[in-house]
């Protein structure tokens, strides 16, 4: 049996109302989410790491990799800190992989940096799961304003 339901919608334009009934099909509305893509072997960082900003007390660095699969629900990481061989502070971005592109850009900001120091970084990626990539990149640097 097919249930309907009307919605009303109200229009504004040019200072005047305008109201019209819309009628709908009731019932529950599941979008199609495909299953995870199939995990990559092995993610290789394609550009960068990099930074693209740098200011008194943070900083952006970016990098691109090829499709690393998994889940659509990455995170970008980056391990720093002012010694090369102590990166023990963490940022990270979330960001949701395009499945139609061939290459992901993961784009970190961190925060409650020193001024004028010197940092130095890594950077790798995770699936939502936790679970690594597998892609980490050589230890770089870059300095605060």
């Amino acid at each position: 049996m097919n249930k309907r339901h009307m919605k009303l919608l109200f229009v504004v334009v040019g200072g005047l109302l305008f109201c019209n009934t819309i009628a709908a099909q009731a019932g529950p509305y599941s979008p199609a989410i495909p299953p995870p893509a199939p995990k990559a072997v092995r993610v290789r960082i394609t550009e960068g790491p990099q930074l693209e900003l740098a200011r008194e007390k943070s900083a952006i660095i970016t990098w691109t990799t090829d499709k690393p699969g998994g889940s659509d629900e990455h995170d970008g990481i980056v391990h720093y800190g002012m010694n090369p061989s102590e990166l023990s502070q963490t940022a990270k971005s979330p960001i949701r992989v395009n499945r139609n592109h061939s290459y992901t850009v993961f784009r970190v900001r961190v925060e409650g940096l020193s001024p004028q120091t010197t940092y130095y970084y890594t950077v790798d990626s995770m699936g939502a799961d936790g679970t690594g990539d597998g892609v980490k990149s050589s230890v770089n640097q870059f300095s605060t304003r």
